[in-house]
């Protein structure tokens, strides 16, 4: 994850962005990315912040 932004509203962005443009889920981007799953939620749910796997999208 080092690759991404540290700030938890800028990590949102950017990862809702790419979910809305490249990837049809948050586990096809993590497995693209190598990133670990568990750690980006715990991340962006500590900004208060929700992965809803409906709209694909961090809100």
């Amino acid at each position: 994850m080092d690759q991404l932004p540290q700030d938890p509203i800028m990590l949102m962005s950017v990862i809702n962005t790419r979910l809305r443009d490249i990837y049809p889920s948050l586990q096809a981007l993590c497995e693209d990315l190598n990133i670990d799953r568990t750690q980006l939620e715990s991340r962006l749910q500590s900004a208060g912040f929700t992965y809803i796997p409906a709209i694909n999208q961090f809100r």
